[in-house]
């Protein structure tokens, strides 16, 4: 599904913008069948997207991969083809241009044609990067397509949950299969309490390094991000 250029796009004007950094703005709420809530608000300046448990986007604000991009020197790297598995409102692409400056080809990969919707109608049509958004279960796309790319982002979620045949040894095998020589691949993990943090370090040590056994996590706020070479770091990160 590449037709955002046919769907509506809405500009939110400047007063509403510095109103948000008094109140959050409710801009619009919908539903589907994947997110029975879908919640569009303005809040400091920057678009969210939210569900009952989650924020799924928040522009420039939403930390776990702009930090993880502060960790990698992706500026100085060849990264033509992008792969975004799990959309939201579009911040991955949103960072990625506007704050790490990369130029690059995106595939955005989501199930929800309703999250599609909005962030065609809200966010896409800002940037200048060519973006396809592709309406699939990710785990069949990764499984049909013959593509490979430079760098793939992992950022599917039930609300707050990762579905379980994305966090699969299979899933993390046809990742790297996905992926060009000296690609990067990052997936998001929720770390918010000590339990999420004890399932995530688990997890990154029984499955993710049998696949990546260079990986490293980037711990951010709320979130680990995991990364499938530790050499792609600006510096070596201490041990979790």
């Amino acid at each position: 599904m590449g037709s955002r250029q046919a769907m509506e796009k809405i500009i939110i004007p400047n007063w509403k913008k510095w109103l948000s950094y008094l109140v959050p703005i409710k801009i619009e709420q919908s539903t589907s069948e994947y997110n029975p809530l879908l919640l569009v608000k303005l809040a400091r300046g920057r678009l969210q997207l939210l569900t009952e448990n989650a924020i799924y986007s928040y522009d420039d604000l939403y930390d776990n991969f702009d930090h993880a991009f502060h960790e990698i020197d992706l500026k100085n790297r060849k990264i033509e083809e992008t792969l975004v598995l799990g959309l939201g409102l579009g911040s991955i692409p949103f960072l990625i241009e506007t704050k790490h400056q990369l130029k690059t080809y995106i595939t955005a990969i989501e199930i929800d044609e309703e999250i599609i919707r909005l962030a065609s109608k809200y966010s896409l049509h800002r940037l200048n990067n060519p973006i396809d958004c592709v309406c699939a279960d990710a785990e069949i796309f990764l499984d049909a397509t013959e593509e490979k790319f430079d760098l793939i982002c992992m950022d599917v979620f039930e609300d707050e949950k990762i579905p379980a045949q994305f966090s699969s040894p299979e899933f993390l095998e046809t990742i790297k299969e996905k992926l060009n020589p000296d690609g990067i691949f990052l997936f998001n993990h929720l770390a918010t309490t000590a339990q999420d943090k004890d399932i995530a370090k688990k997890y990154f040590h029984e499955i993710f390094t049998q696949a990546f056994p260079e990986g490293a996590i980037v711990s951010t706020k709320h979130n680990y991000v995991m990364l499938n070479d530790s050499k792609f770091l600006k510096r070596k990160k201490a041990e979790i």
